[in-house]
């Protein structure tokens, strides 16, 4: 896995030989689960995918995991949701970098680029977006973690594709 700042990203992607530029992969990472969004074909909208249980002994299966998605949906890149900002929990943070520092050393994703986007706020928006629902906690749970990688994702997308053609890759 190669870190590259945020506009890099697309701009990589639009600057490969294809038809279809490849789409991102958004993740939503906590102790207990992470959360994934897919974009379109077209890197413009984000929609849930699915929530992958995170367990410190099962890094290799989730790498593998990581490995089936990129290859089923032509991933390009992972746009992982990090805690940035001082309001942000120490903890936060170390959950992040060790989940994606576990993931680089597992090897199994060496050709895939990522970057980190601010994801505060977007785990508090689903949830009061959910709250009126009445669901499950377990459901609930597993959609807030869906749904906020969702909102990372698209945030990140507005962001890239609004600027990735008037400013130069970073």
């Amino acid at each position: 896995m190669k870190y590259v700042k945020p506009l890099r990203l697309l701009g990589d992607a639009l600057k490969t030989k294809v038809s279809v530029p490849g789409r991102f992969l958004g993740l939503d990472v906590g102790d207990k689960y992470v959360g994934l969004a897919i974009s379109d074909p077209s890197n413009m909208i984000a929609t849930p995918l699915s929530v992958l249980l995170r367990k410190k002994t099962n890094i290799d299966l989730m790498a593998t995991d990581f490995q089936n998605l990129v290859k089923a949906f032509s991933v390009s890149g992972l746009v992982v949701g990090y805690p940035f900002g001082k309001l942000n929990n120490v903890e936060d943070v170390v959950t992040v970098n060790l989940f994606i520092e576990e993931l680089r050393k597992t090897e199994k994703l060496k050709d895939v680029k990522y970057t980190y986007w601010d994801e505060r706020l977007s785990s508090k928006t689903v949830e009061l977006m959910l709250k009126p629902l009445k669901l499950h906690p377990v459901q609930e749970k597993t959609m807030s973690d869906k749904f906020a990688a969702v909102v990372i994702l698209q945030e990140y997308l507005d962001y890239a594709n609004r600027y990735v053609n008037t400013e130069p890759a970073e």
